[in-house]
């Protein structure tokens, strides 16, 4: 597996569990949206890395001894 496939994935997961979350805990009509800022900040989290690069989960999946691959 590569780092990228391993960003991908573990995005996917995060960005997942916290919707699922948010419906379980009956967050999703809003009354608190405490699980739905999670998920703000996985997808903000990508978005800063498009543009600079920089993704921590990429330096810990390196140092994990996962081969350099994809967009990482």
């Amino acid at each position: 597996m590569t780092v990228g496939r391993a960003i991908m994935m573990m995005a996917g997961f995060f960005i997942m569990l916290s919707l699922a979350g948010a419906h379980f805990t009956g967050q999703i009509n809003f009354i608190s949206s405490y699980w739905l800022w999670f998920t703000a900040f996985v997808g903000a989290n990508l978005f800063q890395s498009s543009f600079t690069g920089f993704c921590p989960a990429a330096m810990i999946f390196k140092a994990l001894g996962l081969k350099s691959g994809g967009a990482f």
